[in-house]
């Protein structure tokens, strides 16, 4: 039976890690109802996380819509089912593509950078010195970063639907030559609010998910600039997964049978 020990210490593992992940998110959270608030903190993170983020997550579904336009047109031209593009392209986007493009893309940004900061506080021993100045590390560093992902995706996913399906249309109208009121008809048409409002549910927990993974990983890291850069690559790569496995799972919650 000594073929079943790795598979029990697996899970012995996972349990514990997922038990510590757990502690960590309570001892940010249990700061919510209790003084001091760090508001200059929060509204900082929300700029960082928002507004400085708003670029790469426009560009990216500009042409992710773009693309999108150009291979429905290319599949569905083949069985005569061109006038079905925008409603693919708007429920692809509004669905599926705006919150989990916007989310990995916020991952590999800011992600990277709040497990980079922390974890330099944590290895020149600035952490252990908010301690020492009876400031909570978890309710000064943590939470307001997990607010600000929380609230800030949803916000910029929202933006990301509106540009990627204007970036369908323009594909759509300029370079496939459709009849543009038409195709702002049947976008319209189409459209449910329940679209919309699971894509940003969506984008409220890739948030979550992003800013706990780069300040869980930050926060524990060690042994100087190598233990950094580890930490940098465990949150990035641990949050896209994350993304990706929640997304099939509120997917299947949201719209399955």
């Amino acid at each position: 039976m000594n073929f079943l020990a790795p598979i029990g210490r697996m899970f012995l593992e996972f349990l514990a890690a997922t038990g510590r992940l757990a502690l960590f998110v309570w001892g940010a959270a249990s700061g919510l109802l209790r003084p001091p608030f760090y508001t200059k903190m929060l509204l900082k993170q929300l700029l960082e996380l928002g507004y400085y983020s708003l670029p790469v997550v426009g560009m990216t579904a500009l042409f992710t819509g773009a693309a999108l336009a150009l291979q429905t047109y290319n599949g569905f031209s083949r069985f005569n089912a061109e006038s079905s593009i925008a409603i693919v392209v708007v429920l692809a986007i509004t669905r599926e593509l705006g919150p989990v493009m916007a989310g990995l893309m916020v991952a590999g940004r800011i992600g990277a950078a709040y497990a980079a900061e922390i974890g330099t506080m944590r290895v020149t021993e600035q952490i252990d010195a908010l301690s020492t100045l009876s400031t909570d590390p978890h309710k000064y560093l943590v939470l307001p970063r997990l607010l600000a992902g929380i609230t800030m995706l949803p916000v910029l996913v929202l933006v990301g639907d509106i540009i990627g399906v204007f970036g369908g249309y323009l594909v759509s109208v300029h370079d496939l030559h459709f009849a543009p009121m038409p195709y702002l008809k049947s976008t319209v048409q189409y459209l449910e609010t329940r679209d919309v409002v699971s894509g940003l549910i969506k984008a409220s927990v890739f948030g979550f998910i992003i800013t706990l993974m780069g300040c869980y990983h930050g926060f524990h890291s060690k042994g100087g600039a190598q233990g950094v850069g580890a930490a940098t690559t465990h949150a990035v790569v641990s949050a896209s997964i994350l993304i990706l496995l929640s997304n099939y799972m509120l997917t299947a919650l949201l719209f399955g049978k």
